[in-house]
């Protein structure tokens, strides 16, 4: 895997965590930049360390499904894919302007970040089948992370969180494409012998 990949990767994966702190940078009254790198952190923290749990789980069972690493790949990096563009074309529900509205403490946005991080860990199981750099990757996801929540909270009042839901619909589409590329490599490495990475 590239390493444009894998940056493609981590800022896909961030993209729902950016999402969030849209929405929780438009409920604070005056974010501060301290405040905002404060939830990057705990964000990018999490995010970084949930690919690595998935990676080992992926890896325990990586020996008994080698045959079709690469489908499984594909499958979970489009069914991630899909799953954030839907979730970023469907409307908010009236009472999430409320959820967004709670105290911004730490175990609120460790929460918070963690709930947003089930896709890394996902992706960490998918990619215990390829031969990646996974500290690497999980490294370039909670830099991506922490970078993406801290300006989204200090875009977040003036944008709102149009920008977070169609931020969610591109990185589900990277994911669809960085799947779709997984699969077309491993298969013409194998039928013709010419792989494209």
């Amino acid at each position: 895997m590239s390493f444009l990949s894998i940056v493609l990767i981590g800022f896909a994966m961030s993209t729902d965590a950016f999402a969030a702190a849209i929405g929780k940078g438009a409920a604070m009254q005056h974010p501060r930049f301290p405040e905002a790198l404060r939830a990057g952190a705990i964000f990018g923290v999490i995010e970084g360390v949930t690919p690595l749990i998935g990676w080992a789980l992926g890896l325990a069972a990586a020996s008994y499904v080698t045959a079709w690493d690469h489908w499984i790949a594909f499958v979970l990096l489009g069914a991630l894919g899909i799953r954030m563009v839907f979730a970023g074309l469907r409307k908010d529900a009236p009472d999430d302007a409320e959820g967004d509205a709670r105290p911004h403490g730490f175990w609120n946005l460790a929460a918070t970040g963690f709930a947003t991080s089930i896709d890394a860990m996902a992706v960490g199981v998918g990619l215990a089948f390829l031969d990646v750099n996974i500290l690497l990757v999980a490294t370039v996801i909670g830099v991506c992370t922490l970078v993406m929540v801290t300006t989204g909270i200090m875009l977040g009042r003036a944008l709102g969180a149009i920008v977070g839901k169609r931020a969610e619909i591109v990185g589900g589409l990277i994911l669809i494409v960085i799947g779709s590329v997984i699969l077309y490599e491993h298969l013409s490495g194998k039928a013709g012998g010419i792989g494209i990475g």
